[in-house]
């Protein structure tokens, strides 16, 4: 082969190695570009899966916040509790006295406020009264929850809407709402502002277990079966509008009156003043909370000298017969015991009784002695605590160590103090045949009556009562409460009240303990007016023309709503009783 022949297959083989090289050098490029191209198209997806991702979570929540209702968090009270029902209160004829009705409250949720100072400015628009230092506090603090006002009106939940307050919300619940206002507050009582009873009958329901089962979340919004009391609301309205009456006529700085069915221990009608809006129960806080007549002690005076007759009576060995010297004073440990009006005589048990002679009464408790005086007021419930519905009742107070002279000044009713409402069922007992019934506020019949009711004094002791009671009405100190035709006898007290340790003669407690109709009496009723203003001319310096004539204008008013059917001869006059 000639040597050009050589150099150009030489050249071919040079020139076909190239290409050769070259075409790998190209595909070993294209390869790498597609591997880079497939790899950035599996990052753009992974980076588009993590955006599908995330925002799919994000949307997945929202719809999740959209269709479940966010229970927002609350330091008082859950929402179902905050709707949760109290039964209805109802009178013995089924008259509401205390019932729910819907409202709503005012919250905040701090962490969604956005601007605290204009968030605030708007409130007062609608609420002018707001706190606004509190709320700023509130509103500031790192809390998720924050009541602004309980309980706001339909007009007011309108207008704080539309003012658009971002992280301002409302909540359902219930109010409790009382239509007769005061007429029977001491009696229903009142309930806070998380609707919890606090006091009175509503105080009675929660301890009966309704509290309980609303921290259980076991009560609903749905409503209750009804809780009937023993009171009859005409009874009540007339009984505290003549103890409203009495308060500004005497001037006194309290007033009370009671009517209990004696046969069954029901409380028609309870009234004490001062009193309270049980709808706004604040107001009264200061002095309309005290119920005087379940919650207050007091010396009674010569009320309690219708208990130590009646105990002479039944243990003493005494009869209607009997006659005692109040001829002289008693003279013992330092101290004079005198009348306050003495006959200066040897005067019968029923002139005792009629003219209130202390030294007579005190000679009636010396035939028993010391031991069976007490023995015999702790039978009749006067020196422990009186049990009933009603949460507010005191204790009686008595001497530590009883000695003769503590026997003679309790005997007409200085030296131990109780209350009203527990001086008129011991005064039941008097008159009822000698039974001592508990006091109930709830409808009591009178065989369950006497399940509970205890035998105290005799039943002649009792009848002697009846005749002691009346015959004062007719001659005595009780003329001012005798209602024709009703036949109303009783016992008048006037006391000095104690100042500092001593009795003052210008500060007087007087009550008046009497029943009707005494042939067969079926009602006690018990009033008492305290410290009444004694320097006016308008009677109130003595029990018989201050306490006697409030029983008086309650009985007219009200007997005939009770039943009592009026009793009179044939010339159309009041029948008296014999006995």
């Amino acid at each position: 082969m000639s040597f050009l022949s050589r150099v150009m297959v030489l050249k071919s083989k040079a020139h076909f190695s190239a290409s050769t090289m070259a075409g790998a050098d190209h595909a070993a490029f294209e390869g790498a570009r597609k591997k880079r191209a497939s790899q950035a198209k599996s990052r753009v997806g992974l980076l588009i899966f993590g955006f599908v991702c995330f925002y799919g979570v994000i949307g997945g929540r929202l719809v999740q916040y959209g269709l479940t209702q966010q229970e927002t968090v609350s330091s008082i009270a859950p929402a179902d509790r905050l709707m949760a029902s109290r039964p209805d209160l109802l009178d013995r004829n089924g008259e509401v006295l205390a019932t729910d009705i819907r409202t709503v409250s005012l919250f905040a949720e701090p962490h969604r406020i956005v601007d605290v100072d204009e968030a605030i400015e708007k409130l007062r628009t609608v609420l002018p009264d707001l706190d606004t230092r509190g709320t700023y506090q509130k509103l500031t603090n790192n809390s998720r929850f924050q009541w602004l006002r309980r309980q706001l009106t339909p007009k007011q939940q309108s207008q704080i809407l539309a003012l658009g307050i971002p992280g301002i919300g409302f909540r359902p619940e219930k109010r409790r709402f009382y239509p007769g206002g005061p007429t029977a507050a001491h009696v229903v009582g009142h309930v806070n502002i998380d609707n919890r009873g606090v006091a009175g009958m509503e105080r009675y329901l929660d301890s009966q277990g309704l509290a309980d089962l609303t921290a259980l979340g076991m009560t609903s919004d749905q409503p209750l079966e009804p809780v009937k009391l023993s009171i009859d609301l005409r009874v009540q309205a007339i009984v505290r509008e003549v103890v409203v009456n009495a308060i500004q006529k005497f001037q006194a700085i309290g007033a009370g009156a009671v009517v209990i069915n004696v046969h069954t221990g029901e409380i028609l009608a309870m009234a004490s003043l001062p009193d309270y809006d049980p709808n706004n129960p604040a107001e009264g806080a200061k002095e309309g909370w005290l119920n005087r007549m379940s919650n207050g002690t007091f010396e009674m005076g010569s009320t309690f000298k219708s208990f130590t007759i009646a105990m002479g009576l039944d243990e003493g060995g005494i009869s209607l017969g009997s006659t005692f010297d109040a001829r002289f004073p008693i003279r013992i440990g330092g101290f004079t015991i005198k009348d306050f009006h003495g006959k200066g005589r040897i005067l019968s048990v029923p002139e005792i009784f009629q003219y209130s002679s202390n030294i007579g009464t005190a000679k009636i408790a010396d035939t028993v002695g010391t031991e069976g005086h007490k023995e015999f007021l702790t039978r009749l419930g006067l020196l422990s605590r009186m049990q009933t519905e009603l949460p507010e009742v005191a204790m009686p107070t008595q001497p530590r160590q009883w000695k003769k002279i503590n026997s003679i000044t309790i005997s007409f009713g200085h030296g131990v103090s109780t209350t009203p409402l527990q001086t008129a069922i011991a005064g039941a007992a008097l008159v009822n045949g000698g039974k001592l019934i508990e006091p109930t506020f709830l409808p009591r019949t009178v065989e369950q009556a006497d399940l509970v009711a205890k035998q105290v004094i005799k039943p002649t002791t009792s009848r002697d009562m009846r005749f002691l009671f009346e015959w004062n009405g007719v001659n005595g100190s009780g003329r001012n409460a005798r209602v024709e035709g009703f036949n109303v006898g009783g016992k008048t007290g006037t006391a000095d009240k104690v100042v500092n340790g001593r009795y003052v003669h210008d500060k007087n407690f007087n009550a008046f303990l009497s029943a009707f109709p005494m042939d067969k009496p079926e009602y006690v009723v018990l009033s008492f007016i305290d410290e009444p203003k004694t320097d006016k001319g308008n009677g109130a310096a003595l029990a018989g023309t201050s306490a006697a004539p409030m029983v008086h204008d309650i009985i007219t008013r009200s007997a005939a709503i009770l039943g009592v059917k009026p009793k009179f001869g044939k010339d159309g006059s009041a029948l008296l009783v014999s006995y």
